[in-house]
């Protein structure tokens, strides 16, 4: 099946009225959550995982949680601009430029600009995902035990280093999810391990429960700690559309940010966060005017909004043609892809070409449905967040535990959600990183059977993983980023002690 016969088999399943429906919903959903600040797309999705067993067709489950992953990238921006504090993590640059023009009664237009450049480069790394990750599934057919172990490390690696916290807290967690993956039995002897005895842990812990514990009540508890202020900046937002010369400011801004976007979603661990970030610094340094920036640059809200929507349409390729979730948000979709009985991967397009095609063509009528959904209604989603967090939270709370009850209706998986919200809670009061962990706990399975089997193969000799071309450039790769990162981490050891303290 080549690109354009499947694109078109795509479309014929995303446009089927139920398809529709639940892109549109995962497309609201999205926007929703990206508007209220508090609570992300990985939190979301891991509470409405178990909605995917309800749905039943999996091309459905993930067109919706798709929706809601690249919907809530839309709508951080809303929040950024009015209120100074971002709804969704990758929108934290919007708000130095953005909440500058709400400040001077150009929120419409930041709102306008933010959604315009959203549209057009959540499309282009569409585009860039429809012709790059077949050929890529293709290539990937040629890995074997040794290939995925190499290409897993590094993912796992590159997912901590890039995530922008402290690497050794980075490291830690990813050791806990490695740990917890391991529970259960023994994916190569089938020996029970780690379960102290205890019949219901032979099975493991469940994807849903951890990820409903750590991000949805622990999110929930850690933020009802906190005071989020709502107060609107202006109630007046003037003209949504931009102007002829705002467009002309911006143009460039948002074709660089696509393409930031689109290259810095397909590494692990890059994602939104980190294109929104690299393309600010892009336009900042690049721009005729940087004394503007900071103080309203339109540039500032149409670059990084452009870069971290074309990175959540450009993270499916790896989830989708190796099997490698590059962040939180993509291991919810992958737990929710295993959930259905469909494993990502090299061989998802020729086994299941109707869930790689149905969600490619989904994510061109969402993005049109997002574009719909953020400029009219831009006055719907202001009064949205007049509603106060604390009546949120206790609705949330209450789904959570049904939701988590009602995938194998077992009271162990309620006292396992409780561990994991202290879990998740403890570690955003001790400032680690969460996201490492879903991470570790989907691809330590993975982890640890390609590299018995590697081993088993060459009769427990090592040089297997740098004796193959492939393995042994990613081996290559992940010992120069360790170089790299420790080298960086003594320089500013050795500058920071030569410093001395001033009196």
């Amino acid at each position: 099946m080549d690109i354009f016969t499947g694109l078109l088999n795509g479309f014929s399943i995303a446009l089927t009225g139920t398809n529709i429906l639940f892109c549109f919903l995962g497309a609201l959903i999205g926007t929703a959550i990206g508007v209220l600040p508090g609570l992300g797309p990985a939190a979301t999705i891991a509470l409405l995982l178990p909605m995917t067993y309800v749905i039943g067709s999996p091309v459905t489950a993930i067109i919706m949680m798709a929706g809601i992953y690249y919907g809530a990238m839309y709508g951080g921006s809303t929040t950024s601009i009015l209120l100074n504090l971002p709804g969704e993590a990758a929108s934290v640059v919007t708000c130095i430029d953005g909440y500058q023009m709400a400040k001077k009664g150009r929120a419409g237009a930041a709102l306008g600009i933010a959604a315009i450049g959203s549209f057009i480069a959540g499309t282009v790394a569409v585009l860039g995902l429809t012709f790059f990750a077949p050929p890529l599934a293709e290539f990937a057919l040629d890995f074997g035990p040794p290939e995925y172990f190499a290409l897993t490390t590094l993912g796992l690696l590159l997912a901590v280093t890039l995530s922008g916290g402290s690497i050794v807290k980075g490291l830690i967690i990813l050791f806990v999810g490695l740990l917890l993956a391991m529970v259960g039995l023994d994916p190569i002897s089938g020996k029970i391990r780690f379960t102290f005895g205890s019949i219901v842990l032979q099975g493991g812990f469940d994807f849903v429960t951890l990820a409903m514990g750590v991000f949805g009540l622990g999110e929930i508890l850690y933020n009802l700690e906190s005071t989020l202020k709502t107060e609107i900046v202006t109630t007046k937002l003037g003209k949504v559309f931009p102007t002829l010369k705002d467009w002309a400011d911006s143009k460039w801004a948002i074709f660089r940010g696509s393409v930031i976007g689109f290259f810095v979603g397909i590494i692990p661990g890059g994602g939104a966060v980190i294109s929104s970030l690299a393309s600010y610094a892009i336009e900042k340094k690049y721009s005729k005017h940087p004394e503007e920036f900071g103080h309203g640059a339109i540039q500032g809200v149409a670059g990084p909004e452009s870069a971290n929507n074309a990175a959540s349409s450009s993270s499916f390729i790896p989830l989708l043609t190796l099997g490698i979730p590059g962040n939180a948000a993509i291991a919810m979709i992958f737990a929710a892809l295993m959930i259905q009985g469909i494993t990502p991967g090299p061989f998802l397009v020729a086994e299941h070409p109707d869930v790689f095609w149905g969600v490619i063509a989904s994510m061109y009528i969402g993005n049109a449905m997002l574009l719909v959904l953020n400029l009219p209604m831009v006055g719907i989603w202001v009064q949205m967040l007049r509603v106060p967090y604390g009546i949120l939270a206790p609705i949330i709370v209450l789904f959570t535990t049904v939701g988590v009850y009602s995938v194998q209706n077992q009271i162990f998986d309620i006292y396992s959600m409780l561990f994991f919200a202290a879990l998740g809670y403890g570690m955003r009061k001790l400032n680690f990183d969460p996201a490492p962990l879903p991470l570790a706990f989907v691809l330590g399975p993975m982890v640890e059977r390609s590299l018995r089997q590697s081993l088993l193969i060459s009769g427990g000799d090592l040089t297997i993983f740098v004796t193959r071309p492939i393995s042994g450039t990613l081996i290559a790769i992940f010992v120069l980023l360790i170089v790299g990162q420790t080298a960086f981490f003594i320089k500013r050891k050795m500058t920071t002690g030569k410093k001395t303290p001033t009196t």
